[in-house]
């Protein structure tokens, strides 16, 4: 005769417990429960069953018994037995996982998984995307196609979406300006007696190699007491500048892969004190002079800021104008790669995208046998009027700029509207075209060239949505948009591949709180490997101070 209780010992319910099943855990259940004393009593009388039965009614009860708030010493303790096992394995797995829970890698990106929080491959990206070792997209053959990824077709159906060899090379092309930049802050002094020495400019591009150094130079100056008043400005107050170079591919499998050989124009943006007294001359100048013009025609002359071409022009005391460095270089590069399949491209941020534009108009005509010129603008304000860019579309000049929606730098000189207020002009035809009329009878009667590529700071999961001006016009953060551009309606691409590590250093403000805290919590695993992010500073990146634009252009 067998009969069960809630003093049965401990033990003889776990042995039962465990030829069900090997975890045993109390669950509630909306079956109908029946009183222990019954089922005793019930179990009692059938003396003659075998104990098999027995064994499969305790089983039922005990799958579908809630614990009772008023069970036994004995049965307390049993829960206890079963449950500390867990705790103890629970508390073992935390010891080991804390820090990599920490990181919470699910919120930087939604698509991984909670149970992958703590995988090493998602911690080794983290890493990855930290470091200053760049890593970019694979470059594919462009062979034949070159000319539809220097603009031939003015890129049609390759923006949006994206294409993805075009935003490699778009890319490309703004890390030539980033080399700019570091190569005159690493040294921006230049004497005012001697003519300048060869300035060496380290590129990324291991298959170009610069062949001149450029300089503008401003047409106005400083009264010379500023100088006794304030000597620590020193080369701010310089009329003459280093403001870019000219280099070409010399690599015979990067010429194979881009379809030609590529001649690039690099110049970058505003850094000293008399650029950017030269942005702030906005008024309209002639492109060029021809006084055998009637009225009419006058009317509709190109015209470009008056800034703009006095830097373009004017020539300093030891170099010559950027207008004639320029033109000679290109005529000499053509005649030395004759009978070679070329191309000229034309890239600049900023103050560099304006004088991109007046680059490309004199050197598309500078020679007879002038190769496809291109220009890849980021951040430009804009340079001329209307007749600028359709002078420039008869040359054949092709523009593509990338332009940040958050920029206001982009909607400068001219008639200035807000983002919102544009977006409006533009779906009204009536109002359009009134504001064109106006554009085009006013002094300030500017238009931008060629076609756009926009991007948006509040696309980007890392940065503020509400990133100030200086960030919005950042060159790092133009190259950081780009390269996780897909399309207009979609999303910031999972895949980019460009290193967090310089935005982070340069616009730290202007990234969310998430991942500078957890860039802070990687510093030392990334310092081992050289990676760190003072490691980057080093290396000539440029200062806030130096980048922060003017109102008129930067």
């Amino acid at each position: 005769m067998m009969q069960f209780s809630t003093t049965a010992p401990a033990h003889n319910l776990h042995k039962f417990q465990a030829l069900r099943c090997p975890s045993f855990r109390c669950h509630s259940s909306s079956i109908k429960q029946q009183p222990i004393s019954s089922f005793a009593s019930s179990s009692s009388t059938q003396t003659h069953k075998p104990s098999r039965l027995h064994l499969s009614n305790l089983d039922k009860f005990l799958d579908s018994q809630k614990p009772l708030e008023t069970s036994s010493t004995t049965t307390h303790f049993q829960h206890q037995q079963i449950q500390q096992p867990i705790q103890k394995s629970d508390a073992k797995d935390k010891k080991g996982k804390n820090f990599l829970e920490g990181l919470n890698l699910a919120k930087l990106w939604p698509e991984i998984k909670p149970g992958d929080e703590i995988s090493p491959r998602h911690l080794k990206r983290l890493q990855r995307l930290l470091s200053k070792t760049a890593e970019y997209s694979p470059r594919n053959i462009l062979g034949g196609k070159w000319k539809e990824y220097h603009g031939s077709n003015d890129w049609k159906g390759m923006l949006d979406p994206l294409d993805d060899n075009l935003r490699r090379e778009v890319v490309r092309y703004g890390d030539l300006v980033q080399a700019a930049y570091q190569a005159f802050h690493a040294d921006p002094a230049m004497s005012s007696t001697e003519p300048p020495q060869h300035r060496h400019v380290s590129l990324p591009e291991r298959s170009y190699k610069v062949t001149k150094s450029l300089y503008a130079t401003s047409s106005i100056g400083l009264p010379k007491w500023i100088d006794e008043v304030a000597p620590d400005l020193g080369w701010m107050t310089q009329r003459s500048s280093w403001v870019g170079y000219v280099a070409v591919c010399d690599d015979r499998r990067e010429i194979a892969r881009m379809g030609r050989r590529d001649i690039v124009i690099s110049l970058r943006g505003t850094s000293t004190c008399l650029e950017w007294a030269e942005n702030m001359r906005a008024q309209l100048v002639d492109l060029c002079d021809d006084e055998t013009q009637t009225q009419a025609q006058a009317q509709t002359k190109p015209k470009v800021e008056c800034g703009f071409m006095s830097l373009y022009k004017t020539k300093g005391a030891h170099v010559q104008s950027l207008s004639e460095s320029v033109v000679e270089e290109i005529k000499r590069l053509i005649e030395l790669y004759k009978g070679e399949e070329l191309s000229i491209t034309v890239t600049g941020h900023s103050l560099g995208a304006t004088l991109a534009l007046l680059v490309a108009e004199e050197i598309s005509t500078c020679d007879t046998n002038v190769p496809p010129v291109a220009v890849f603008s980021f951040g430009g304000p804009r340079v001329g009027n209307k007749a600028f860019g359709e002078h420039l579309e008869k040359k054949n000049v092709k523009v593509l700029r990338v332009v940040n929606t958050q920029d206001m730098i982009t909607r400068v000189p001219g008639i200035f509207l807000s983002e919102e207020l544009e977006e409006k002009l533009k779906n009204s035809k009536l109002v359009s075209g009134v504001v064109d009329m106006l554009e085009e009878n006013t002094p300030l009667g500017y238009s931008h060239v060629g076609t756009e590529l926009r991007v948006n700071t509040k696309m980007s999961p890392y940065l503020k949505p509400d990133a100030d001006i200086a960030c919005c016009h950042d060159l790092e953060a133009y190259l950081h948009l780009v390269d996780g551009y897909m399309a207009s309606n979609c999303p910031f691409r999972a895949n980019a591949k460009r290193s967090l590590a310089r935005l982070m250093q340069d616009q730290s403000a202007n990234v969310k709180k998430l991942y500078t805290s957890k860039a802070k919590g990687l510093s030392v695993n990334l310092s081992r490997q050289g990676s760190s992010l003072q490691n980057l500073s080093r290396q000539g990146s440029m200062s806030m101070s130096t980048c922060l634009p003017s109102p008129s252009s930067s």
